[in-house]
């Protein structure tokens, strides 16, 4: 593939396997699951072969650029296969990262292997870009605490089998009053329903009733909850823009093909110049796009901290460009596009969320404004 002419052959090799996995294995085992629900043979599957384990190692970090090469391999070949694989790394991270070795032991090797599932549960219905304004607390009760509250748009709930919960430990604190716990589902006291979403993977409330948590289940120390969601958000924002540069790609070379074939007023599309110069546009923007991503990655990797500049660029520039990858490869297509699993109808549905999740794109612009005014001060 011209456009990874810049990975080493290890990577190119690790990109290409996630392809095919998507396209051969993924694929037929996502068309078998009921959308909003988690798809429990899918993410056994990722585990089976090995994914999981690469996102969640026993041993050591996660390698962001190594993410990026699966997110963005599976997404050209299975949206879904690339979210499961997302979801998991990013419940399971801070369990991975933070957690006490009795409750990482319990917990890893399962998700690791795809035999249960993780979920993120960070966002509540009045703080979802700001999520230093949670409400959800943690009120002290013994040798633990309590949890009581509401989290809202979880990925993977009301089904997963274990949440990495943020809530407020101390009033008052913002961002340094939160703490962190691993909640299994079973949990007395905790309950959900699924949320009718523009999304095919399962996202719901949770409503925390005094769920009781003990000590030896919250992640790191009590009001440093936030340098452990935020470790984990500096890890996988930048592969939140691999997934859309998968997405990209796969829109892209549907949108050559088809120009390729497809005739009109006695000559291809592709000879049209209004139509190859949009192509072109778009193959620009898809692999400026791959670059930026693959810049912050590489820096994560390399122990640059902070990376939050790099990592809002990549992460606002590949989804701002997949999002117009694939309306121009519908434009392409016309009305055929738009019927009801046709490739670029999945995409369509698909490429919308990520300018939202992780940050929207209007605060990754202010995370890369406030980077270019803090040099000048």
């Amino acid at each position: 593939m011209a456009e990874s002419s810049h990975l080493s052959e290890a990577q190119r090799e690790l990109i290409e396997r996630a392809r095919e996995l998507g396209h051969d294995v993924l694929g037929p085992l996502a068309e078998k699951g009921q959308p909003g629900r988690i798809n429990r043979p899918l993410v056994r599957a990722l585990g089976d072969r090995g994914l999981l384990e690469r996102v969640l190692p026993s041993e050591g970090a996660g390698s962001a650029v190594e993410l990026c090469l699966l997110r963005e391999g599976l997404a050209h070949g299975c949206t879904e296969a690339e979210t499961a694989l997302a979801l998991q790394g990013l419940g399971g991270y801070p369990i991975l990262r933070s957690a006490r070795p009795e409750i990482r032991e319990a917990w890893i090797p399962r998700l690791a292997a795809g035999e249960a599932v993780a979920a993120f549960a960070l966002s509540e219905p009045e703080a979802g870009s700001d999520a230093a304004a949670l409400a959800l607390r943690a009120d002290v009760d013994g040798d633990g605490f309590r949890l009581t509250g509401t989290k809202m748009w979880i990925s993977n709930a009301p089904e997963a089998d274990v949440y990495t919960v943020f809530a407020r430990t101390t009033e008052g604190a913002g961002a340094r009053g939160v703490t962190a716990f691993a909640v299994p589902r079973e949990s007395e006291g905790v309950s959900g329903e699924a949320l009718a979403l523009l999304s095919p993977h399962p996202i719901g409330r949770l409503e925390f009733d005094g769920v009781f948590v003990g000590a030896e289940q919250m992640l790191g120390e009590v009001d440093k909850g936030f340098g452990v969601a935020m470790e984990t958000l500096d890890l996988f924002r930048p592969s939140v823009g691999a997934f859309a540069v998968g997405m990209a790609q796969a829109a892209l070379e549907a949108a050559v093909s088809h120009a390729a074939r497809r005739e009109a007023f006695g000559r291809p599309l592709s000879e049209f110049q209004a139509v190859a110069h949009q192509l072109a546009e778009v193959a620009t923007r898809v692999q400026a796009a791959r670059l930026l991503v693959h810049h912050a990655a590489a820096a994560y990797d390399a122990g640059v901290r902070p990376v939050r500049q790099a990592s809002a660029m990549a992460k606002l520039f590949a989804t701002e460009t997949a999002q117009h990858a694939v309306d121009v490869a519908i434009q392409v297509h016309g009305a055929r596009a738009l019927e009801k699993g046709h490739l670029l109808e999945h995409l369509y549905r698909e490429v919308r969320a990520p300018r939202i999740y992780e940050g929207a794109s209007e605060v990754q612009r202010e995370i890369i404004a406030r980077e270019l005014f803090r040099e000048t001060v």
